[in-house]
C-alpha cells in the first residue's frame, strides 16, 4: 500500500532562482520546487560550481541548504568557493566518503560485494543528515559513486527513484551531479524531472569552448538548442541563443544619412534605420573609414552608437580618424560611443552575440559598427553554424531599430583576381563596394553601391579618396569603362573633365 503525502503536485509554484545568470532565462525562470533534477557533464564542465551557485542562491533568500559530497572533501569545496570569492557560512556541507581506514587490508570486505554494506550505510548517513538539517536545497555530488556501490542498474535505478521519493517528501529541490561515464547510462535521465547537460570542447587555439543544453524539463516550455558559457570568478555565466522571432515588428524606418552628400545620393537618400550594410574591398580601401564616417553621423544626430573591433586596436583607431578629421576621440569621452577591442581567441559567438545585444538594451545604441566581419567568422573557424549566428544578430538588431555596419575585407588588391575569404553578403540588406583602380600612374578608389533591398539606389561608380579634411565621393566616372576590373580605360581628354 503507498504511503500518502502532502507534497503538491502541482508545477505552478514560484520558480526558484538556480542563481547562475542567463540559465533562469534559458529554463523560462528557474526550476520547479521540490523535484530532482541532473546536471551531468565531463569532469572540469563547472557541476561543482553550478551546485554552489544553486545553494548559494537559496542561502541569500533565508533557506536551509545542503551540499553533500561523496568524492570531494569540504577543503576542496571550501577551495572552489574562494576562487570565486563565496562565503560558505550558510551552506551545510556534509562529506560522505570512504575513510582512510580504507587502506587497512583488515578492512577489506572478502565474504560481502561492497554494495552490500556500503550503499546501505551510505543510504543511512543521507538520510539521517536530510532529517537533522531539514534543508530545501540539496546538491548530491556525485552519482558516480552511487552508480559503483550499486552492483547492477536496476539495484541503482530502484535507489534513485527512492532518493526521488524520500526528498520529494521532505519539500528538497535536488541537483544530482553526474560525471556522465563514456556509456551514456539512462536510467537517471528518465527519473530526473530536467537534465541539464554541460559540453566541452577543445579549440587549436585560444581557450575552449562551452555550451551547455537542456535536454528535458517537464512541464517547461524552455529553450532548446546549445548556449555557450563561461566559467569566471563569481560563477558560470550562461549566454542565452539569441532567437531574434520573439521581437519581430512591423513599422516605417526612416533613412539616415552617411553625413556625404554623393554617397546618400548613391544610396537614395541613406541608409534605412534597422537594416544592415556590409562594406566591402580589398585592404587600403578605407572602408574602416568609411565606417567610422557613419559612425560620427549617427552622433550628430544625437543617436548612439558602438563599435565591435577585431583586428585594430583602439588607440589605432581613435588616431587614425583623428587624422582625417573624424573625432571619435571625443565621441568616446563624452559617452557617445561605445568602442569595443574583441579579443576573438577568448570568446564565443554566443559571448559576442549577448555583449552586442546589452549594448543596445543598455545604452540604447541605434548604430553598430563590426569590424570587421572576416576577424568574426574567421576568430572561430571550427564553429560550422557562425552564419545563423550572425544572421539572428542581423535579424535582432534589426527589429530593435538599429543600423549595423560590417566591415568585409576581399583578398586581392586590383584585378578580376579578388575574392572574399568569407561570403556573407546574403546576409546583410545593403553592399558597398569600395576598389582599387589604376589611372596615369596613380592607384585611386572607387565606390559604388551593389545592393540595396530597403529603396532604389544608383548603380553609378564614383571616385572615392580620403585626405586630412576627411572622406570625399566624387562625380559619377561617366568617361571611365572597366573600373571594376582595376584596370579601366579611360576615354576622357583628363579625369577632372571627366568629373
Amino acid at each position: 500500500m503507498s504511503k500518502s503525502t502532502n507534497v503538491s503536485l502541482s508545477d505552478d509554484s514560484e520558480p526558484l532562482s538556480l542563481g547562475v545568470d542567463g540559465l533562469d532565462d534559458i529554463l523560462r525562470g528557474g526550476l520547479t520546487a521540490n523535484r530532482l533534477y541532473l546536471i551531468e557533464g565531463m569532469p572540469g564542465s563547472g557541476k561543482t560550481t553550478i551546485g554552489l551557485q544553486f545553494l548559494l542562491e537559496g542561502a541569500r533568500q533565508g533557506e536551509s541548504t545542503l551540499y553533500i559530497t561523496l568524492s570531494e572533501t569540504e577543503i576542496e569545496l571550501q577551495a572552489v568557493a574562494n576562487s570565486h570569492g563565496w562565503s560558505m557560512e550558510n551552506v551545510h556541507v556534509h562529506e560522505v566518503i570512504a575513510s582512510e581506514d580504507f587502506l587497512d587490508p583488515a578492512e577489506q570486505y572478502t565474504l560481502f560485494h561492497p554494495s552490500e554494506v556500503e550503499l546501505r550505510d551510505t543510504t543511512q548517513n543521507i538520510s539521517s543528515i536530510v532529517e537533522a538539517v531539514k534543508p530545501k536545497r540539496v546538491v548530491i555530488d556525485s552519482l558516480s559513486e552511487l552508480r559503483l556501490l550499486s552492483s547492477n542498474p536496476f539495484r541503482y535505478r530502484r535507489q534513485i527513484l527512492a532518493y526521488k521519493q524520500f526528498f520529494a517528501r521532505r519539500e528538497c529541490t535536488v541537483l544530482m551531479l553526474d560525471d556522465r561515464p563514456a556509456a551514456f547510462d539512462m536510467q537517471i535521465r528518465s527519473i530526473a524531472h530536467g537534465v541539464i547537460s554541460l559540453d566541452q570542447t577543445d579549440s587549436d587555439y585560444g581557450v575552449g569552448r562551452r555550451r551547455l543544453r537542456v535536454i528535458k524539463f517537464r512541464g517547461r516550455n524552455f529553450s532548446e538548442g546549445f548556449h555557450d558559457y563561461k566559467i569566471r570568478r563569481g560563477g558560470i555565466i550562461v549566454f542565452p541563443r539569441l532567437v531574434a522571432a520573439p521581437t519581430r515588428t512591423l513599422e516605417n524606418r526612416l533613412s539616415v544619412s552617411s553625413g556625404i552628400t554623393a554617397l546618400d545620393m548613391q544610396l537614395g537618400g541613406g541608409l534605412e534605420e534597422g537594416t544592415s550594410t556590409i562594406i566591402g574591398g580589398p585592404p587600403g580601401t578605407g572602408k574602416s573609414t568609411l565606417a567610422a564616417q557613419f559612425t560620427m553621423a549617427a552622433i550628430k544626430r544625437g543617436d548612439q552608437a558602438a563599435m565591435f573591433i577585431f583586428e585594430e586596436s583602439t588607440n589605432i583607431l581613435l588616431n587614425r580618424t583623428a587624422a582625417v578629421g573624424i573625432d571619435l576621440k571625443g565621441a568616446r569621452e563624452s559617452g557617445n560611443v561605445a568602442i569595443y577591442q574583441i579579443d576573438p581567441a577568448e570568446m564565443s559567438p554566443g559571448e559576442f552575440a549577448q555583449r552586442v545585444c546589452a549594448s543596445v538594451e543598455e545604452n540604447h545604441t541605434k548604430l553598430v559598427v563590426i569590424d570587421s566581419l572576416n576577424g568574426y567568422l574567421n576568430a572561430m573557424p571550427d564553429e560550422r553554424f557562425l552564419s545563423l549566428h550572425m544572421h539572428e544578430l542581423l535579424a535582432y538588431l534589426g527589429q530593435q531599430g538599429v543600423t549595423t555596419i560590417l566591415v568585409g575585407v576581399h583578398q586581392g588588391m586590383i584585378g578580376n583576381t579578388m575574392s572574399t575569404a568569407v561570403e556573407a553578403s546574403y546576409l546583410a540588406d545593403n553592399v558597398l563596394l569600395i576598389r582599387h583602380f589604376e589611372y596615369n600612374g596613380e592607384v585611386r578608389q572607387a565606390i559604388s553601391v551593389f545592393k540595396k533591398r530597403a529603396s532604389l539606389h544608383e548603380r553609378t561608380i564614383r571616385e572615392y579618396s580620403i585626405s586630412e579634411k576627411g572622406i570625399y565621393v566624387g562625380n559619377v566616372l561617366h568617361q571611365f569603362h572597366g573600373v571594376l576590373s582595376g584596370i579601366p580605360t579611360f576615354t576622357g581628354s583628363s579625369l577632372n573633365d571627366s568629373e
